[in-house]
């Protein structure tokens, strides 16, 4: 009888273990810094979506630096996106997965392939890009699943955007303790990987071996966060895909924006910062439709930029970290230099002499045709280098003459098929903004827009292999991908032309770079 009981036990013993085992599974469970998640388990990763990484910014808290999150009791369900941040419908190619727009929007999403805390993954923090107008986590292109398969711990973060995450304002700058104001959405980000840094060992990454990456806004945000001696510590390893804040215009002053700020106060009745907070944030949003790109700049605010980002490249006090950087063969367009006229070699030497006057003659040179049938290319190589072409370069070169660090540089053009349903604008000679990402990270099957052939799941294979070696090591090169060889300074630079036929190649576009240097404003 005793040994009937013993066994009895025995069996209910493990009965309730695998109960508990297979309930962790299914809901699995994670304790952090702030309190209890529950999230999802989809496929064999554990999800986590819409957790806290700071307090809702609104109220008093509203153009302020993000501050802690409030630790809770209980178990916080992780099982949704949360709200996205306030941001009119400004593109079209946006597709979110979060139900709704909010001030309340600093959260972020893991996707885990560790089964416990032990395994010490690398990590990818991923921030969207949007013009730091527009964006978020949601959206299916950043979806962490694929990468997660490649042994990465996956990170999207939502941050604030536009008037709510770049206002700058004489008051804000009163009352700041760092006698700063602007940059909320960067601080955001800091933010982030103040948490990452903090957290992400519970979900089996290792808080050593963080790269960060972002396309357009976010790569923008990459370049910052290299930047700023906030953020810099906490990063391994970045990766920006077109663009950067090194570009052919100065980063503002504090004054200037602050100036903007308070222009942009006025125009809403509200002259004092009390006044600014008590209006709802959806007439404070509707009021940006009409105040442009730019009303609200990325600006020297002497806390999160102690100067002038490309002051702090050019003298090498940026982070010390490996840079995967690139950008796209039709960033933008010939036709953003020829306005209506037609694609001559006259139109194009005229365009060249009206845009550049005095240095016209270096320009005809840097971009030189000789004929009509080379100014739809040449017009294109220009108008992406005026759009983001010149600002990635930069930045490339920055690094690499000053960063301490290999750099890995790339030239994407492998253009998108055809769509599901016949295009109404001009087809694309080239790769397109953004068009790398589902490439990238492997969400093509996310994307139904598209007609997707077996050469794109090829590149997509290539790309996000690629991707994948840089995060865990640094370095892109492994098995079955072309060798792709690093840039220093004493190097002569080489470029990864990203294709079907992926291959290395000296660089020939330097003169032009250097050309858009020369006048570029300082």
């Amino acid at each position: 009888m005793k040994k009937f009981f013993f066994l009895l036990v025995v069996f209910l013993t493990g009965a309730i273990a695998f109960a508990q085992q297979d309930d962790e599974m299914a809901s699995p469970k994670i304790n952090t810094t702030d309190g209890m998640l529950q999230g999802l388990n989809e496929s064999g990763l554990r999800i986590f979506k819409g957790i806290p990484f700071a307090q809702p910014p609104v109220g008093e808290l509203r153009w302020k630096e993000p501050q802690p999150v409030k630790h809770w009791d209980g178990v916080r369900n992780a099982d949704r996106f949360g709200p996205r941040a306030m941001q009119l419908p400004i593109y079209s190619d946006m597709n979110f997965r979060s139900d709704s727009v909010s001030e309340d929007c600093l959260y972020l999403n893991v996707w885990t392939p560790a089964k416990s805390g032990k395994e010490m993954l690398p990590v990818l923090v991923y921030f969207y890009g949007g013009g730091l107008m527009a964006g978020d986590g949601s959206e299916f292109r950043y979806d962490g699943e694929s990468m997660a398969r490649r042994g990465i711990v996956a990170i999207t973060v939502n941050y604030r955007l536009s008037v709510f995450g770049f206002l700058a304002h004489p008051e804000l700058t009163k009352e700041s303790p760092h006698h700063a104001s602007g940059n909320y959405g960067f601080l955001d980000q800091y933010a982030a990987l103040v948490w990452v840094n903090r957290n992400i060992k519970a979900f089996g990454g290792d808080p050593e071996k963080v790269t960060i990456a972002g396309e357009s806004a976010g790569s923008f945000s990459v370049c910052a966060l290299m930047a700023s001696p906030l953020s810099k510590p906490l990063i391994r390893g970045a990766i920006g895909e077109s663009g950067s804040l090194l570009g052919l215009q100065p980063t503002a002053e504090l004054a200037v924006a602050e100036k903007a700020g308070s222009s942009f106060g006025a125009s809403l009745g509200a002259n004092s910062l009390a006044a600014l907070r008590m209006l709802p944030a959806s007439q404070i949003l509707k009021a940006t439709a009409s105040a442009g790109y730019g009303r609200f700049p990325v600006c020297i605010d002497g806390y999160f930029f102690p100067k002038s980002p490309l002051e702090i490249y050019i003298s090498g006090e940026q982070a010390k970290v490996p840079l995967l950087v690139g950008w796209n063969s039709e960033e933008g367009n010939w036709r953003f230099v020829l306005g209506g006229n037609q694609p001559t070699k006259e139109n194009f030497v005229k365009a060249i002499q009206k845009m550049y006057g005095d240095h016209a003659e270096e320009g005809i040179k840097a971009y030189y045709v000789t004929g009509d049938a080379d100014v739809e290319s040449v017009g294109t190589d220009l108008g992406s280098d005026l759009f983001i072409g010149f600002s990635t370069w930069r930045w490339s070169d920055l690094q690499t003459q000053t960063g301490g660090s290999k750099v890995y540089r790339y030239f994407y053009a492998h253009p998108r098929p055809g769509t599901r349903q016949p295009q109404k604008s001009p087809v694309p000679i080239g790769a397109v903004h953004s068009s790398e990402i589902e490439y990238a990270l492997g969400n093509l099957p996310t994307n139904r827009v598209f007609d997707w052939q077996p050469d794109d799941y090829e590149v997509s294979a290539i790309l996000q292999t690629y991707f994948a070696n840089f995060i865990k090591t640094g370095d892109p090169n492994g098995l079955g991908v072309p060798d792709w060889p690093a840039n220093t300074r004493d190097k002569k630079i080489e470029v990864m032309h990203v294709n079907v036929n992926s291959m290395a190649e000296p660089d020939k576009t330097r003169q032009r770079y250097l050309f858009l240097e020369l006048t570029a404003k300082k």
